[in-house]
């Protein structure tokens, strides 16, 4: 917060977000305590100049200059973080990321505004539609005119970098995330496998994860990902 007081100071519209031309312009909004039934964290919110979303960043510790801070960018997903959808490993990832990294001295969540691999929540819905009738989460975004994975990395790599963090060690089976991170100077140390549960509803959500989209999945043991 007081790095963001110094760039206040120089910015030349004192963070007139709305009429700036800069390509990305990032900058922390809010800070707060946050105890949780994972363990007790900061949560940080912020605003930007490229997407206009509310990302946030859940933290544990001094992460400031800090190496191998164990990190995941989870992609905000309302049917399975708050409704507990059976049908994606969405709710299971995260409560098992921010499980982890209560157990750490250091890490970070960072939650982006992302639905449905950067669709959007009504979309994801007609996906749904879709899957229902036989096709699988690839071929249904692709059917509504979108990529299979519209996500960005951008700006996570903007709020990683905000908060100096120097080596991250990151939760992910998926190796695009981690080329992406990379593109934008992000120094992954290593990547740490976040293997869930299978369930019969997700059981062919994760097959096509893993054939049709690269992730690093292992569906030979039916209990495992």
């Amino acid at each position: 917060m007081n790095n963001d007081a110094k760039e206040h100071d120089v910015c030349p519209l004192k963070w007139d977000c709305l009429h700036c031309d800069r390509a990305l312009c990032l900058r922390v909004v809010g800070v707060a305590d946050f105890p949780s039934i994972h363990g007790h964290f900061k949560i940080l919110a912020f605003t930007n100049t490229k997407d206009k979303k509310d990302h946030i960043m859940v933290v544990k510790g001094d992460v400031s200059k800090k190496e191998n801070v164990l990190t995941r960018i989870h992609s905000s997903c309302l049917t399975g973080d708050v409704f507990g959808s059976l049908r994606c490993d969405c709710r299971f990832q995260l409560e098992e990321s921010l499980k982890r990294i209560g157990t750490e001295e250091l890490g970070v969540v960072l939650y982006m505004q992302q639905e449905g691999r950067g669709i959007g929540l009504q979309n994801k819905i007609r996906a749904y539609m879709l899957q229902d009738t036989g096709l699988d989460t690839y071929d249904a975004n692709v059917f509504l005119g979108f990529k299979p994975d519209e996500r960005q990395y951008e700006i996570a790599a903007a709020m990683l970098t905000k908060l100096e963090i120097k080596s991250i060690r990151l939760l992910t089976n998926n190796p695009v995330k981690i080329r992406e991170l990379e593109k934008y100077n992000i120094n992954i140390k290593e990547r740490v496998k976040l293997e869930v549960q299978v369930n019969e509803y997700n059981r062919s959500y994760l097959l096509t994860k893993k054939k049709r989209l690269g992730h690093l999945l292992s569906l030979n043991d039916t209990r495992n990902v």
